[in-house]
C-alpha cells in the first residue's frame, strides 16, 4: 500500500466535511430529492446481514436505493457481474481467523488426489483489520429484481415500519414525558422529554425525534455508562451529539422509518471541527453508535435467545459464510463436520474450531437477524486506489 494512502477513518472525515459544506450530509438530508430515504441500510444478500456502523454509514453515502453490496467474487458466485468501469467501495473490519493453504516444509501446497489444495483454518492471536471492496447492485447485471428481492425480506413481516418503531420506544421502557417545546434527554432525572405528538407533522416525526433522545438515554451508567458531561455547545456535547445521530441513522435505517436530527444546523459546525482535528473520532463515535444501536435494537438479547436452542449440523446442510458458500458433505458421531466450499476446497472441522462455530452461528441466524458484523472477505483483486467516496 502507498505510504502516502489515507486510513479509512480519514477518508470518510474528509468526505464528511465536505458534504456538510455542501448542506447535503445524511445528518442534514434525511429524505432524497426522489423522496426516497437518503440512507438505506447496507446488506449483504448472501447472508442478510448488515455492515457496522462506520461502513455502514461510508455505504450509504453513495446514496443508492438498493441496499444489496458484495464483492465482484461474491457477485460471480451468485449469478451476477459488475458492470465494466464501475468502481469499488472500500470497507474495513476485523477477522478473527484465517483460512490458508497446508504447505509443505518447502513452501509447497499440499494437494489430495483429486488435485484440491488442502487448506486449515488459523485463529488470530488478536483480530487483524482487513479492508475489502464492494459493489451496489446497481453496478451489477443479472441481478434478481429489487421489488423481488424486498418482497423476499418482508414475508412474514406484519409490523409497519411506525409499529416497529413504536415497539422500540414502548421496549426500552424509558421515561418519556410530553410537552415543552423542546426534545431533549436529562440524565440527572433519566428522563426523556418530547413535545407532544400534536406538535409534530407526523407520528413517524414524532418516533424519529424519541428514538434520538433514546440514543442519549442509552448512554447512561446504568446501561451503556457514556461520558456526557459536556455543556451545550462545547465540542464534548458535539461529540455525544455525533454519537446520538449515528445512532439514529442506523436505526432508523433498520426498521425502515428514517431520522430526523431536527436540530443539526446548531451542531455543523463543531462535527466539522471535531473531524478536523481529530479525523478517527468518526471512527470511535461509529463504534459508540453501533453499541447504541445493539442495545436500543434488541441484537444480543437475541442473539442469546437464539444460542439457546442447539442446531445441529446434517448431510446436505449449504451455509453462506464469509461471501462463500460451505456445503456439509458428512457428519460425524463426535460432532464434527466435513465440508466443501465454493471453490471445493475441503476440511473436516471440529466443533472447538473457530470456523465451526462460525458455520453453527450462520445456520442459526441466516436472516442476519444478530448483531451487524460485516463478514465480507478481503478481495486481493482489487487496489485500494480505486476506492471511491461519492464525489
Amino acid at each position: 500500500m502507498s505510504k502516502n494512502f489515507k486510513s479509512l477513518p480519514v477518508q470518510l472525515s474528509e468526505k464528511l466535511i465536505t458534504e456538510i459544506k455542501e448542506g447535503k450530509p445524511l445528518f442534514q438530508k434525511p429524505v432524497k430529492e426522489n423522496g426516497m430515504p437518503a440512507f438505506v441500510k447496507p446488506l449483504n444478500p448472501s447472508t442478510g446481514k448488515g455492515y457496522s456502523a462506520m461502513n455502514a454509514l461510508i455505504l450509504g453515502m453513495k446514496r443508492y436505493d438498493d441496499p444489496r453490496w458484495l464483492t465482484a467474487d461474491a457477485a460471480r458466485f451468485a449469478g451476477s457481474w459488475v458492470k465494466e468501469g464501475e468502481k469499488g467501495t472500500m470497507i474495513e473490519f476485523q477477522k478473527t481467523s484465517d483460512i490458508q493453504a497446508i504447505r509443505t516444509a518447502e513452501g509447497q501446497k499440499i494437494k489430495d488426489g483429486a488435485g484440491v489444495t488442502q487448506t486449515k483454518t488459523v485463529e488470530f492471536d488478536k483480530p487483524q483489520s482487513t479492508k475489502s471492496f464492494l459493489f451496489n447492485a446497481e453496478q451489477m447485471k443479472d441481478v434478481t429484481p429489487l421489488k423481488d428481492f424486498l418482497a423476499r425480506q418482508q414475508e412474514g413481516d406484519t409490523l409497519t415500519p411506525l409499529q416497529k418503531a413504536e415497539k422500540l420506544i414502548a421496549d426500552s421502557k424509558a421515561v418519556i414525558i410530553e410537552g415543552g417545546q423542546e426534545a431533549y434527554y436529562d440524565k440527572i432525572r433519566d428522563a426523556i422529554f418530547v413535545p407532544e405528538k400534536s406538535h409534530f407533522e407526523n407520528e413517524t416525526k414524532y418516533a424519529q425525534a424519541v428514538i434520538h433522545q433514546l440514543s442519549h438515554w442509552a448512554g447512561h451508567e446504568s446501561r451503556l455508562n457514556r461520558p456526557m458531561e459536556g455543556k451545550f455547545g462545547s465540542m464534548e456535547y458535539a461529540k455525544e451529539e455525533m454519537r446520538a445521530a449515528i445512532a439514529a441513522i442506523i436505526i432508523g435505517g433498520e426498521l425502515k422509518v428514517g431520522h430526523n436530527f431536527g436540530h443539526q444546523a446548531a451542531y455543523m459546525n463543531n462535527f466539522t471541527k471535531i473531524l478536523r482535528e481529530d479525523p478517527f473520532e468518526i471512527a470511535k463515535a461509529s463504534r459508540d453508535a453501533q453499541k447504541i444501536a445493539n442495545l436500543l435494537l434488541g441484537t444480543n438479547l437475541k442473539r442469546e435467545q437464539k444460542q439457546q436452542t442447539e442446531v445441529a449440523f446434517k448431510q446436505g446442510d449449504r451455509i453462506d459464510y464469509m461471501d462463500t458458500t460451505y456445503k456439509v458433505l458428512e457428519t460425524y458421531k463426535n460432532k464434527s463436520i466435513r465440508v466443501e466450499d465454493s471453490d471445493g476446497a475441503r476440511k473436516t472441522l471440529k466443533p472447538d474450531y473457530g470456523l465451526y462455530k462460525s458455520l453453527l452461528e450462520a445456520k442459526r441466524d441466516p436472516l442476519g437477524n444478530g448483531q451487524a458484523i460485516d463478514q465480507t472477505k478481503s478481495q486481493s483483486t482489487t487496489t485500494e486506489q480505486e476506492f471511491q467516496l461519492e464525489r
